[in-house]
């Protein structure tokens, strides 16, 4: 627990407050003892959740991070329908927890602030002419909305991380996507029950975890998995940083177990995670995870040409085992699929369809509506979230049902904000790729593999963006928890070393 979480409890069971503490513990116990016992058990778990979220108030962003994907699943199980969707709700807990924490623990510290934050005004500005095009202000408003709350995490994880809680928030988005890995895994393995999604025959099925499809599923798996192998990158330098620097006897600093033990687990999760992804099946994740590796390689070594030469040899390898056979069939076929479904717009009205092009087609179709919108409304749009809404007068005659996005998220927002929004858009994230770019240059080894993991994160993005959207299922609420570890290690100087002091040249 960090010193800040110490300071919070010292606030917290202090004084005329532990008075308050045990006055609501008697009046817990008295309604434990008249309710019938779930709700008691249910009474007493909330009770002790809260006060664990006013001591250590990170665990609020934790929480959110690991039930915003279960959206879905609720949505379509619960007995009890929600008044907003759980990832709401937890982000709405959040934003609470937060402000009792700014009040108590750093009422006399200034807000911090962020190039980040500009970033993603330029979009949201972008994203404003739109409102007066838009058939539903409401569409528009829920769309904008989610910008919004990536601003408010960007602000209130760079000020945890400014308070030392960077590291937890980050291994929170890693275990968050190893969660929904192992139930991915369960499901491609026959637990899933899903006929349509078979692959082989009916003895393996595409994983979708608690998303209900496997799209926005691949999609976390693509975005968690490079800022894992970042931080397990960086853990690793660490681990190689302290062990020189207790050599002979490097086998006894604390640092050298301890960083070693934590490049590990995320070496873990991110074999998960890539089990995860493959096991989706989903084209567009496995290019972008394609993209992304590509990225950490060439960007890891700090000469340039090295990165290269990794990236070449890996070309090699990847085209020797891809002539020679050695990848599984499957595999191939699905790769192969590619180039042959997705070789850019074109007229589909009078396509045949059939099974195996049935899926192709249907994309097809809705980025042809998409280029309907954008050429009918150039400059602003139908609308920031009014794809769906406006999507009827530009089907296909064969399609008149709306997939609620045009599965290329550039076309859908040049659709629904036209030129302005997608320029405003653009120029957002080339900012934020150079952002993260200029944090490279960190002198410690874990803040460089942060910044690595977010480089190649932002590069899955921007490619399977190209064959979906990304910002869908709560997703959006994990890209503003990355956004804001970004600007954390943006705010780090380059030229100072965080790595803790373990007094390495001692025995334990």
């Amino acid at each position: 627990m960090s010193a800040a979480s110490w300071s919070a409890g010292r606030w917290l069971f202090s004084g005329q407050k532990a008075t308050l503490w045990v006055g609501a513990a008697i009046v817990t116990g008295a309604l434990a003892a008249q309710l019938p016992l779930p709700l008691a058990c249910a009474l007493l778990g909330a009770l002790i959740g809260g006060a664990a979220l006013l001591v250590e108030p990170s665990l609020s962003v934790i929480l959110m991070l690991a039930i915003a994907p279960l959206k879905t699943l609720i949505a379509t199980e619960s007995p009890l329908p929600l008044p907003l969707d759980v990832g709401q709700i937890a982000f709405a807990l959040v934003v609470f927890v937060w402000g009792i924490w700014r009040v108590t623990a750093r009422r006399h510290l200034p807000l911090p602030r962020s190039w980040v934050l500009l970033a993603l005004g330029v979009i949201l500005a972008g994203f404003a002419p739109s409102l007066w095009a838009a058939k539903s202000a409401g569409a528009w408003l829920a769309e904008w909305a989610k910008w919004v709350e990536m601003a408010a995490l960007v602000l209130i994880v760079r000020d945890y991380g400014q308070a030392g809680r960077w590291a937890w928030i980050a291994f929170g988005v890693v275990w968050s996507a190893a969660l929904q890995a192992i139930i991915g895994l369960y499901q491609y393995s026959g637990g899933s029950g899903a006929a349509h999604l078979w692959i082989d025959n009916f003895r393996h099925f595409r994983a979708f975890g608690t998303f209900g499809q496997p799209n926005p599923f691949s999609a976390f798996m693509g975005l968690a998995l490079p800022l894992t192998l970042g931080l397990a990158w960086g853990h690793a330098g660490r681990a190689w940083r302290s062990a020189r620097r207790c050599a002979p006897r490097w086998w006894a600093g604390v640092g050298v177990r301890r960083e070693s033990f934590l490049a590990a687990l995320y070496a873990l999760c991110a074999g998960l995670l890539l089990a995860g992804l493959i096991a989706s099946w989903g084209r567009g994740a496995w290019l972008g995870f394609g993209g992304a590796a590509a990225t950490m390689v060439f960007f890891a070594p700090r000469r340039r040409w090295q990165g290269a030469a990794l990236i070449g040899v890996g070309m090699l390898l990847a085209g020797g085992l891809w002539l020679a056979g050695m990848l599984p069939a499957a595999v191939q076929a699905r790769i192969n699929s590619v180039s042959g479904d997705f070789v850019g717009l074109q007229d589909v009205r009078d396509t045949p369809l059939s099974d195996a092009n049935f899926a192709t087609v249907e994309r097809l179709a809705h980025w042809q509506a998409a280029a309907g919108m954008a050429s009918e409304h150039l400059w602003t749009g139908v609308g920031l979230g009014n794809y769906e809404v406006a999507y009827p007068d530009y089907a296909l005659l064969r399609w008149p049902h709306a997939l609620g996005h045009a599965h290329n998220d550039y076309l859908n927002i040049l659709a629904e904000a036209g030129l302005v929004g997608l320029t405003g858009y653009l120029l957002g994230w080339a900012w934020i790729v150079r952002g993260t770019w200029r944090s490279l240059r960190q002198r410690d080894p874990l803040l460089r593999g942060l910044a690595l993991g977010l480089l190649g994160t932002w590069a899955h993005l921007a490619i399977h963006s190209l064959v979906d959207k990304l910002t869908v299922n709560n997703l959006f609420l994990h890209l503003g928890v990355m956004l804001g570890l970004l600007a954390w290690v943006s705010s780090a100087s380059v030229h100072h070393i965080t790595e803790p002091d373990y007094a390495e040249h001692r025995n334990d």
